[in-house]
């Protein structure tokens, strides 16, 4: 359940845990007095530990092993078509690269 702040008729504040669905409180549940509900900046995000990287990310994986399929497979496709293959002519050798 969320924390919504109050201000009291004389200036001070308090929280109340409430249900989203409950009404908005008009009179302070300890003193009586008239309230308004105010505008807080909630609890905010709290991060713990070393940090956070790009890399953390679920899609990041993803991204980098689609790039290293795409580069096996274009470094495949340029050998299989013998692009990488070449011959000597002025020696009679015969040499080949491989990806």
């Amino acid at each position: 359940m969320p924390t919504y702040e109050y201000k009291r008729e004389d200036g001070s504040i308090f929280e109340i845990k409430q249900s989203i669905n409950d009404d908005v409180l008009e009179t302070c549940p300890e003193t009586g007095q008239k309230v308004k509900r105010i505008i807080s900046g909630g609890g905010g995000v709290v991060y713990k530990g070393d940090g956070w990287y790009v890399t953390d990310y679920k899609d990041g994986d993803r991204r980098e092993k689609r790039a290293e399929a795409a580069k096996k497979a274009s470094g495949k496709d340029s050998s299989a078509t013998g692009t990488n293959e070449s011959k000597s002519s002025s020696t009679g050798t015969e040499t080949a690269t491989t990806a």
